[in-house]
């Protein structure tokens, strides 16, 4: 069996990166062969070198108005692309290059609270600010627009009105760390 490979983009610490890593590690059919991150600075990177990961950084220039980070994709022949918590917008050279094969995971059940913006405690204070009973993650493909892509995943879990906007964070954080790993893991074996 040809082994699968993934290629992980992150903006920040990488705690789904790392997760993700540690869910596929005694897995010799699955390899994580990078993390690439838009963030020079991104803890992502520190996560990388304790985990003996390549992790590379590239800046908007070659991301957006070159095919830098194209060229650096074709070379490492990824089978999926996972976004684990990146913040900018897929440029439509990957997208076309890639299709049905970049995956990304939003902290909402989509299709509320999607969209430019929405990430990370904006999501979560939104949600507490709405009063919602649920909240939860989808994990979705990548289209051209934010979070529009055809949903493969959902999950959800409860919430209180006494919740704070860090306790909902935790509730969606542990479902990040359920579900996506597994729902990867379907992913490669189609």
């Amino acid at each position: 069996m040809k082994t699968k490979r993934l290629i992980l983009f992150a903006s920040g610490s990488g705690s789904n990166v790392e997760n993700i890593v540690h869910h596929f590690h005694n897995n010799p059919n699955v390899t994580v062969a990078a993390v690439l991150t838009n963030k020079r600075d991104a803890k992502v990177l520190d996560r990388c070198n304790k985990l003996k990961i390549n992790g590379l950084y590239f800046n908007k220039t070659a991301f957006y108005d070159t095919d830098c980070v194209l060229n650096i994709l074709k070379s490492l022949q990824p089978d999926l692309i996972i976004l684990a918590g990146f913040l900018w917008k897929i440029p439509s050279n990957l997208i076309e290059n890639y299709p049905n094969s970049i995956v990304n995971i939003h902290p909402a059940l989509l299709p509320k609270y999607g969209g430019k913006g929405m990430y990370g405690m904006h999501v979560h204070q939104a949600v507490k600010d709405n009063q919602e009973t649920e909240t939860g993650i989808t994990i979705h493909y990548v289209n051209e627009n934010y979070d529009e892509g055809a949903i493969i995943h959902q999950s959800k879990t409860k919430v209180s009105l006494e919740d704070s906007v860090e306790e909902i964070a935790q509730k969606v954080h542990m479902l990040e760390y359920e579900h996506f790993p597994k729902v990867i893991a379907k992913l490669l074996e189609k």
